[in-house]
């Protein structure tokens, strides 16, 4: 058993270096941006910085990332959300919404830059070249999903903070009531349904259903950009 783990150690960072970028620099991304914008609560607790320890969440940002890649394919995580003060912004709503789109906008990068890198890489290269590769691999999946799972309109995701910058106030008002609630009905979608569901016999994977297409769009459309 214990032989068995340490053969998968190079693919377990493989997954778990890609999540660690991806989520540190999806929310320095936010810092920078509310900095930008006129809120610098961020940059004073040291927040606006691509070093991953002043953002990881072991568990939501390393283990909860390696075990769903492993056993669903799909990737789920979070980090320490970034704080921002929106009565700070310059206008408040409308900077609101830059600051929400700049951690999914940077994801979206990632993703573009490391299909055009995996283009240089060969299906038929050394242990190191291969490992590089699965990492750029994962890389475009883990950002593609993450990216795709923040733009869901419900607060406090990224895309909630858009929809409530963009609605007009009847819409927008009881979407922002609903934030202190966000997480509980994400949970309750994406890991009790499944449960519930398995243990019914039935498919209630919402996680596949509200994800897969979009994900699979996003990856089609990066493939295109990048050629590979």
């Amino acid at each position: 058993m214990l032989e068995g783990l340490i053969d998968r150690i190079p693919m377990i960072f493989a997954v778990a270096i890609p999540a660690i970028l991806a989520i540190t620099l999806h929310e320095a991304a936010h810092g920078f941006v509310a900095m930008w914008r006129g809120d610098d609560t961020a940059w004073r607790l040291g927040r606006v910085t691509l070093n991953p320890l002043r953002h990881i969440d072991p568990l939501g940002t390393v283990v909860l990332p390696a075990v769903m890649y492993f056993t669903t394919g799909f990737v789920f995580g979070w980090a320490k959300p970034v704080p921002v003060n929106f009565g700070r912004l310059h206008h408040p709503r409308r900077d609101m919404v830059w600051v929400a789109l700049a951690g999914p906008g940077v994801n979206f990068v990632l993703a573009l830059v490391s299909a055009i890198i995996w283009g240089f890489t060969g299906p038929q290269g050394g242990a190191t070249e291969m490992w590089f590769r699965a990492a750029l691999e994962v890389s475009v999946l883990v950002n593609v999903v993450l990216m795709v799972f923040n733009m869901i309109p419900l607060p406090p995701l990224d895309g909630g903070r858009v929809a409530v910058g963009i609605l007009p106030d009847a819409l927008a008002f009881p979407l922002a009531r609903l934030e202190k609630y966000g997480m509980l009905i994400l949970i309750g979608a994406f890991f009790l349904l499944p449960f519930i569901g398995r243990e019914l016999g039935m498919d209630l994977s919402v996680f596949s259903w509200v994800l897969g297409p979009p994900v699979d769009y996003m990856i089609e459309l990066i493939r295109i950009l990048s050629g590979n």
